[in-house]
């Protein structure tokens, strides 16, 4: 199917201009390649080109075990041709007018939507999310390229006259060669977080997709070329930790946007910063929902299923922790019910409401996290384990799964699980609530159920948690606001996308200026029209 994609056309622009705590990695190297199975390409120079490497990665549809293709592991000078290209041709695009890379962001969202289907597709089988959940990784991420299409207005300077004849004026300039490292959790969203904003700002950029779901960002990369990126601006390349390591290595890369587990990222950010790069690593995350008795009690219910069990749980924003307050851990029985009707199947069935995970590794994973939190004396309520879909029963299924009575020094409250599991504690009053969220290490998101104005005042000013959700479980903001995760769930000090992303993929430059006016030169005016060409 991507390599359909790739080979046709579609919808073409005609321009006058020349301008796809959790471990590294579980898939491994193949040790010998069966031959009829695609392989995915480099990008690199405006170019798909086939790998050199002796060494790929199977990349499986989660919900049947098929090989659909192998991933490069790109070789060592692959990359540096990759890093050469950027660099090329980062000299000249920083050069092109904000205008001239405006209207290739417009083009590039023109196209994207064109496209929405056959990338959410995409998703669906070397992601596992259902055919809905896709389409809405998609827009999400389309999203940002919109916020993209505005850098007229975000790229703005400043300006003082501080001195008779005397002004002094900031603008930001472009980094140069920037890269981006993706979970395989959101293989257009995250991407789309990353590229779009980096080469509107005047960059270029080196992608590396997660090797699990690489798909979707080659799309992308087909159709930024389309828009009218020129070759060497956006390149893609493949592969785990040696891929990983050499951009935190090169030197000729500036600054790396990093999104997946605890351990890369702070892999990444540490390695990263010691060669002098600049660093934005969203990490791991353990979100509370906070349930309070005067909530709307059925809104709040399906908002919470919604949130935990959707996307399978592979979600760094799911709600994978309720906090029942006072009476309303009496609710749970209902919130079961909730889940015991969601459907579990293939994404492109449109009655699925929760598909595989991405590996059988992760299952596993899970389903012992499961038990542990048994173990541990919690009550397995609903248990997701040993789900079986009829026709795809090789698939990497989890069920919903409940958990409730848990305690905080519970391994499966520890851990980020990262599947549709919900576990619940028990709280008497907002304040232990709150005290409870504070002390938990990450600060991704939170949400607090209530019809009460004043709780949800005193909520939002005393959680030390960077999104907040008030009766909205996902409170991921839109742009041109930014993804603010707080505390253990980010390393840097710069967010993504919004106007802190944008400054992230730039750098300022102050000019004081003297131009005396008695050294002036009088000439006769131009009556022509400015183009600014």
């Amino acid at each position: 199917m991507l390599s359909s994609f790739l080979r046709a056309s579609s919808t073409s622009i005609q321009r006058t201009t020349p301008f796809a705590r959790r471990a590294f990695s579980t898939q491994f190297p193949a040790l010998q390649r069966i031959s009829g199975v695609e392989t995915v390409k480099n990008y690199i120079n405006g170019k798909f080109v086939e790998s050199k490497t002796e060494k790929w990665i199977e990349l499986r549809n989660p919900a049947t075990q098929e090989l659909i293709s192998y991933v490069p592991e790109t070789t060592p000078e692959e990359l540096r041709e990759a890093t050469a290209s950027a660099k090329e041709a980062a000299r000249e695009w920083k050069k092109t007018t904000v205008l001239a890379r405006q209207k290739v962001m417009i083009d590039l969202q023109y196209l994207i939507r064109q496209n929405h289907d056959a990338i959410a597709e995409n998703i669906v089988y070397e992601q596992g999310k259902t055919f809905a959940d896709a389409k809405g990784d998609v827009f999400r991420g389309l999203q940002v390229v919109e916020q993209a299409c505005a850098l007229t207005n975000m790229l703005m300077g400043e300006k003082l006259t501080v001195a008779k004849d005397m002004e002094t004026y900031m603008y930001r300039e472009p980094l140069g060669v920037v890269a981006g490292i993706c979970p395989f959790n959101f293989p257009a969203m995250i991407p789309l977080w990353m590229f779009p904003l980096a080469i509107a700002a005047g960059n270029s950029i080196i992608m590396k997709p997660s090797e699990r779901d690489p798909g979707a960002m080659m799309m992308l990369a087909k159709l930024a070329a389309e828009a009218g990126v020129p070759d060497g601006v956006l390149n893609v390349v493949h592969g785990a930790v040696d891929c990983v390591n050499y951009i935190c290595d090169e030197p000729e890369i500036k600054a790396i946007s990093f999104v997946g587990s605890d351990r890369a990222g702070e892999h990444i950010y540490t390695r990263g910063n010691a060669n002098g790069k600049r660093v934005q690593a969203n990490l791991g995350a353990k979100n509370h929902a906070v349930l309070l008795p005067d909530a709307n009690k059925q809104s709040a219910l399906n908002a919470i299923a919604g949130a935990a069990f959707g996307a399978a749980g592979q979600r760094c924003m799911a709600l994978s922790t309720l906090v029942c307050v006072g009476e309303t851990k009496e609710w749970l029985p209902e919130l079961a019910q909730r889940a015991r009707e969601l459907k579990v199947g293939f994404g492109m069935d449109p009655e699925t409401d929760v598909g595989p995970v991405i590996t059988v590794q992760s299952k596993e994973r899970i389903e012992r996290l499961i038990q542990s939190g048994q173990d541990e004396g919690a009550n397995l309520v609903l248990d997701g384990r040993g789900v079986v879909v009829k026709g795809y029963e090789k698939g990497n299924f989890v069920g919903p799964t409940l958990i409730t009575d848990v305690k905080t020094d519970m391994e499966c409250y520890r851990e980020e699980i990262f599947g549709p599991v919900l576990v619940t504690l028990n709280v008497d009053t907002l304040d232990d609530a709150i005290e409870l969220i504070n002390k938990n290490p990450y600060g991704n998101g939170t949400a607090v159920f209530t019809n009460s104005g004043p709780s949800a005042r005193k909520f939002e000013h005393e959680i030390d948690v960077g999104q907040v959700g008030i009766n909205v479980p996902i409170p991921v903001p839109v742009p041109p606001f930014s993804f603010t995760g707080s505390r253990g769930s980010i390393l840097g000090d710069m967010n993504f996308y919004g106007k802190s992303g944008l400054q992230f993929y730039t750098k300022p430059k102050t000019v004081t200026a003297l131009w005396k006016e008695s050294d002036s030169e009088h000439t006769k005016a131009s009556v022509s029209m400015p183009t600014h060409s």
